[in-house]
């Protein structure tokens, strides 16, 4: 056996001052390595072999990089060329547009640890429609509640906490949760930053729904994501402009599922639709009889039987005995490991109401499927506990009163820009699908003490309720605070 280091990131400065100090290294790219392990199923030489032969061919290397990729379809080839990429300067608005691509990851400056300063996104689209005037005063108002809002929860939050706040170590955890609570009323105008790592065939992808989107921001970050990367892995990069399917599908959708609202008189549902409802979370649907899948899952994958018979015993199991091999399977779990892939058998589909603020962090759950509505005032602002126990909830209602008045003059002008003037209070409705296992992971991140509330609170109430429908598969889902707790319970 050998294992060999074919290559890690390296910062481009260091790159750059390599290929100055060593001109004649021409071969200085990603797509050696992409080239040499795309040959892997046709060459019978050693892989360290093929990457030195395409270190020193880059031009026969692209070449083969384009056949393959291209011409064969094997598409995978291109996952093994890597890009790191400083995002700076774009609105928390089209982060959630970022950050739609699955397979890539993402770091981001939070709301919650770092002090705002007021920086915030004019969209072309609102200076095209003459309203830059009036989108700057609503924000500017917005960042001056925040800074108000940010030092009257820093008093709260020291006096309430006095004995964590005799401790320094805690201070800049007291100053997060004032912080946190306060950027409920800025805007997603608000600029961010952000690090991220991409694969060429997720570039190509991020390329081209970015030209084919409605917004402008998202437009001009697709460009010049293009022009950072189109030199240096070229032969891994081909299909980047904005096609129909990226740019009509969903514009098409709209239309004619507003049609057929209209054509069938449709009346809003009341709280007695179906579905198990905790406050904004509402579970919709699960898999049937999912503990008896999640053992039968089990025994497949631990004997030599069909899985129909696996079916057909789990369904006669007694539930002691469904509850002692799905024990069996957690008992060795400790609050890092995740569940077996059995669990990954079951799905629960939720529509929960969430606020931009808890979003932006729910959104991180790459394994989940997420469907999204527009924010939507008419669903009302998520108001921080802490903020109504200072008083100041009436301030907070009136900037957004005065902050939806300016959505409706945007949205009658430039309806795709009118979000960005929305602040982190304002709601929308998610559909999300996780399974069992990604439910676990949910659990033990955002269910957890050091969790932010809003997002703790629909962590918890997703659980709950997916606890009615599955209460042995997700017998040991909580938090990494309660983990030991809960485990010691159970064993």
């Amino acid at each position: 056996m050998e294992i060999i280091l074919a290559g890690y990131n390296l910062d481009y400065e260091t790159i750059k001052a390599m290929q100055v100090a060593f001109p004649e290294m021409d071969n200085l790219t990603p797509e050696t390595i992409s080239a040499a392990y795309a040959r892997i199923s046709r060459n019978p030489l050693p892989v360290s072999e093929l990457r030195e032969t395409a270190r020193k061919e880059v031009e026969k290397a692209r070449k083969s990089n384009r056949s393959i990729v291209f011409d064969m379809g094997h598409s995978s080839v291109a996952e093994h060329t890597v890009f790191n990429i400083d995002v700076i300067g774009v609105s928390r608005l089209i982060v959630e547009e970022i950050e739609k691509f699955r397979l890539c990851s993402y770091t981001e400056k939070s709301q919650r640890y770092i002090r705002l300063d007021g920086d915030f996104v004019i969209p072309e689209e609102i200076e095209a429609a003459g309203m830059k005037r009036l989108f700057i005063e609503t924000i500017e108002s917005q960042n001056r509640l925040y800074q108000e809002l940010y030092r009257h929860l820093r008093v709260y939050v020291f006096e309430k906490y006095h004995e964590m706040a005799e401790v320094p170590s805690n201070r800049s955890t007291l100053e997060g949760w004032a912080k946190e609570d306060a950027r409920y009323i800025i805007s997603l105008a608000t600029e961010t930053q952000l690090g991220m790592t991409v694969n060429a065939r997720n570039l190509e992808l991020m390329l081209r729904r970015s030209a084919a989107h409605p917004l402008k921001e998202v437009n001009r970050y697709g460009s010049r994501l293009y022009n950072i990367t189109k030199s240096i892995a070229p032969s891994l990069v081909r299909y980047t402009d904005a096609t129909p399917y990226d740019g009509l599908t969903r514009s098409e959708l709209r239309d004619i599922a507003s049609d057929m609202i209209q054509k069938y008189e449709h009346n809003p549902t009341t709280d007695d639709s179906p579905g198990l409802k905790d406050h904004n979370v509402t579970l919709s649907s699960a898999t049937p009889d999912a503990d008896d899948t999640v053992v039968a899952a089990l025994i497949y994958s631990s004997s030599a039987l069909p899985m129909a018979d696996c079916t057909s015993l789990a369904a006669r199991l007694s539930t002691e005995e469904k509850e002692d091999i799905i024990k069996t399977a957690c008992r060795r779990m400790q609050p890092y490991d995740p569940p077996l892939r059995e669990f990954e058998n079951v799905d629960l589909h939720f529509e929960i109401i969430v606020s931009a603020s808890c979003f932006a962090q729910l959104k991180r759950h790459r394994m989940a499927t997420v469907s999204c509505q527009e924010y939507d005032p008419k669903l009302g602002v998520t108001i921080p506990h802490a903020i109504r126990e200072i008083g100041m909830d009436r301030q907070f209602l009136d900037t957004v009163r005065q902050t939806e008045e300016v959505y409706s003059r945007i949205k009658e002008v430039t309806p795709v820009a009118a979000g960005y003037i929305l602040t982190n209070a304002h709601r929308k409705r998610i559909a999300m699908k996780v399974n069992a296992r990604e439910l676990y992971h949910i659990s033990r991140l955002r269910e957890d003490i050091h969790a932010q509330w809003d997002i703790r609170e629909t962590a918890t109430r997703m659980v709950r309720l997916g606890k009615k429908i599955m209460p042995l598969t997700l017998m040991l889902a909580a938090g990494k605070d309660s983990f030991d707790t809960r485990y010691n319970d159970l064993f």
